[in-house]
């Protein structure tokens, strides 16, 4: 594992954004920096602006948890002025670009700009340079592409046997596909879960890269990503965000390939919020088939929850939720019920037992209207 989390910021996004800035001539200096961000990339960029003495405004939604904003005043202290404008990405980045327009600072883009992508390429060689031969797999997390484009840019160039894997969120894959058209493409919707990776549109220079230079690029769900966010805290003491457990989390897609390989996997970050670890644990529960949401239409008479609790659930299932839908007349109507499972193969008997009981249920989990209204 390359450990990015490790990095005084916690993620990546510090050598791309050093690198840049440091890169500034005198004039460009004096007139300071901007940038647009609701996470790392505006830590990295506090944090360099204190470490080389240049103001800096950072924009930010004003939706951005107040955690993460606190930790960008902290790395920037008195270089950094934090703005909150709007409520999207889009707005922010829209006010940074009208800055830099109004007082001729420069915009220090989070991944489509050459000395961010070379400054992230650092990993690469640190990586190579640690090992006694070349990795024979190097698994790496896609956002706007800047991570990936550093490291294959590096690679490729001292080692042109390594593969090297980009990883993608299934519910923001715009790498795969751009890379399927021909062309860098704007996604109609994603899946924002793995915020550190969930871009809507790659880089025109990011992708030109990643076409040229990733020799594969693969999909994980975002319930295997809280999985393995899981098994690495629980087994390895190791705290990772969503958008850098992908390259562990795709490493079962590749299981018979890497078998007996020299294999590098890099953690872009570890800023995970402690309030998400519940939304983490249902998210792999779910994926896993180990958490099955329901709603009961009981019948009206007496006794009928107390027949599904003991003719229905196993001797290891567990309800961790139930509410009647209705505010009035509750016993009358529809009930959600959660049900954690031991072991998948708990799934089919449950179920079965329902349909021998005649139990009129849909399982939502199966519904993804339902799913998302509801869950």
């Amino acid at each position: 594992l390359k450990r990015e989390d490790l990095q005084i910021v916690r993620s990546f996004k510090i050598r791309g954004a050093y690198n840049m800035i440091r890169s500034l001539s005198v004039e460009d200096r004096a007139k300071g920096i901007v940038c647009a961000s609701a996470g790392n990339h505006a830590q990295g960029v506090a944090y360099s602006c204190k470490a080389l003495g240049i103001k800096g405004k950072v924009y930010m939604p004003s939706t951005t948890p107040n955690q993460k904003v606190k930790q960008v005043r902290r790395f920037g202290g008195e270089f950094v002025e934090v703005i909150l404008k709007g409520d999207t990405f889009d707005d922010a980045y829209d006010e940074a670009l009208q800055a830099c327009i109004d007082h001729g600072m420069t915009l220090i883009h989070p991944f489509d700009e050459p000395r961010i992508i070379a400054g992230n390429g650092t990993i690469a060689m640190e990586v190579m340079e640690s090992l006694d031969n070349p990795a024979d797999f190097m698994f790496v997390t896609i956002g706007g592409g800047g991570l990936a484009a550093g490291i294959a840019t590096y690679v490729k160039t001292v080692s042109p046997s390594t593969k090297l894997i980009g990883v993608e969120p299934l519910g923001a894959a715009s790498m795969t596909e751009a890379i399927k058209l021909g062309e860098v493409v704007t996604l109609k919707e994603i899946n924002k879960f793995v915020d550190g990776a969930a871009v809507k549109r790659v880089g025109g220079l990011t992708y030109d890269i990643c076409s040229r230079h990733l020799d594969d690029i693969v999909m994980v769900p975002e319930g295997k990503a809280c999985t393995t966010i899981l098994e690495l805290y629980n087994e390895n003491a190791i705290v990772v965000e969503p958008a850098g457990s992908l390259p562990i989390a795709a490493l079962d897609q590749y299981r018979d390939q890497i078998r007996g390989k020299t294999v590098v996997c890099i953690i872009s970050g570890g800023n995970n919020d402690i309030d998400r670890m519940q939304e983490i644990k249902e998210r792999s529960l779910i994926y896993e088939g180990l958490k099955h949401y329901f709603m009961v239409n009981f019948p009206q008479r007496a006794g009928a929850l107390r027949e599904f609790l003991g003719e229905i659930l196993g001797p290891h299932d567990d309800i961790t939720r139930f509410e009647y839908i209705k505010k009035h007349d509750k016993e009358n109507g529809p009930a959600l019920v959660g049900i954690e499972l031991l072991s998948t193969d708990a799934y089919e008997p449950l179920i079965e037992r329902m349909q021998q009981k005649g139990v009129d249920y849909v399982e939502i989990n199966k519904d993804s209207n339902l799913f998302n209204i509801l869950i």
